[in-house]
């Protein structure tokens, strides 16, 4: 097994927060076992396409937007130099040949092919990726590309939902749906261990992802981008039914603007180990309220340190957000940049205070 099988054990990374959870099983959609599009018109549909369809409309106008990336790469292990093989998707964020995709469908990775809709390829270059939302950005030397349009509204609960990708290497696939929630949190037991932030604040989707679908698309009935498809949940380990997690376009656009401009993106940083607060949390350290994020450590000198908070603090709510779980914390921080400060409103023996956070840079 190797780094683009559908399922990694214990993979943590530094993000912006660490999150202490225990957990079993989420499946990446891995690969292979300035500007966004908004203000861009909608082009029109096929007149051929019956009015009654509105799906076939949508995979008219999106499909040319999305991309196959295939990656190739090789690998030490204890049998030697082995070549390993993946395939993910793409979303054409600007015409002149920048496309979104996942970080860990590139990761490793410098250079990737990109099979387009037309059947033509491109060899492309990761121009950046930021594990921290896995979201990467990928360049061909190419210009007119057919740029997805991006919404520039949040989704609502119950609306159509369409995924294009290259799921299990089948290009050009579009699966339907609804938008079945939003601001998800991939349920703990099902994290596998990862410690990830991408896994927060997501829109839940039941259109049918599978492995490969990873970067690939998921839109409006209008065609237009609402996220970009990171996971779901694997039916013969949690016994559900389509389930499946896309990053929101708001997210993906803002991260690959920065990509695009610095080759990096970049994130506000507390400086705090966290846990999400349960009954027996509460009861241990004595806390008046059983949700919220309880701080189980505190970098000495980091900006949390700064400004008063202390272990065995409960956060209840960042600015004007309220905090029920650390998903809700790292989504509420993503709406700050490094050097903003943040009213953090803390329990503390069993008394509310707030406290102001000058937000630093997440460190590498």
């Amino acid at each position: 097994m190797n780094k683009y099988d559908v399922q990694r054990s214990f993979l943590v990374l530094l993000t912006v927060l660490a999150v202490l959870v225990l957990v079993l099983g989420v499946v990446y959609l891995d690969p292979g076992t300035g500007n966004t599009q908004t203000a861009e018109p909608i082009k029109a549909a096929p007149s051929g396409i019956p009015a009654d369809e509105p799906v076939a409309k949508v995979a008219s106008v999106l499909s040319p937007s999305v991309v196959q990336i295939n990656v190739s790469g090789v690998q030490q292990t204890p049998f030697g130099t082995q070549r390993e093989e993946g395939i993910g998707s793409g979303v054409i964020y600007r015409p002149d040949g920048y496309i979104i995709t996942n970080n860990h469908v590139v990761e490793g990775s410098r250079d990737v092919e990109v099979a387009f809709a037309d059947g033509s390829t491109e060899s492309g270059q990761v121009v950046g990726t930021d594990p921290t939302t896995d979201i990467a950005v990928v360049e061909v030397d190419r210009d007119d590309l057919p740029a997805a349009s991006f919404a520039g509204t949040d989704p609502i609960v119950g609306q159509t939902a369409v995924a294009a990708g290259s799921p299990s290497g089948f290009e050009s696939t579009v699966t339907s749906g609804i938008v079945s929630g939003t601001g998800r949190e991939v349920p703990a037991e099902y994290t596998g261990g990862r410690q990830e932030s991408s896994l927060v604040d997501l829109i839940q989707t039941d259109a049918a992802i599978s492995p490969g679908n990873s970067g690939g698309a998921l839109a409006n009935r209008d065609g237009r981008v609402i996220g970009i498809n990171v996971a779901y949940l694997p039916p013969g380990e949690t016994g559900a039914e389509n389930i499946g997690f896309a990053i929101p376009s708001s997210t993906a656009s803002s991260v690959a603007d920065q990509i695009i401009e610095s080759g990096e993106a970049t994130h506000p940083y507390l400086g705090v180990y966290l846990s999400d607060l349960t009954r027996e949390t509460a009861r241990r350290f004595g806390s008046p309220v059983d949700s919220g994020v309880l701080v189980e450590e505190v970098e000495p000198g980091g900006p949390a340190d700064n400004a008063g908070v202390r272990r065995g603090d409960v956060v209840t709510a960042a600015g004007r957000e309220e905090i029920r779980s650390s998903g809700d914390l790292i989504s509420a921080l993503r709406s700050y940049q490094p050097g903003d400060a943040v009213d953090l409103t803390v329990l503390r023996n069993g008394e509310e205070t707030t406290l102001q956070v000058n937000l630093a840079e997440s460190p590498e």
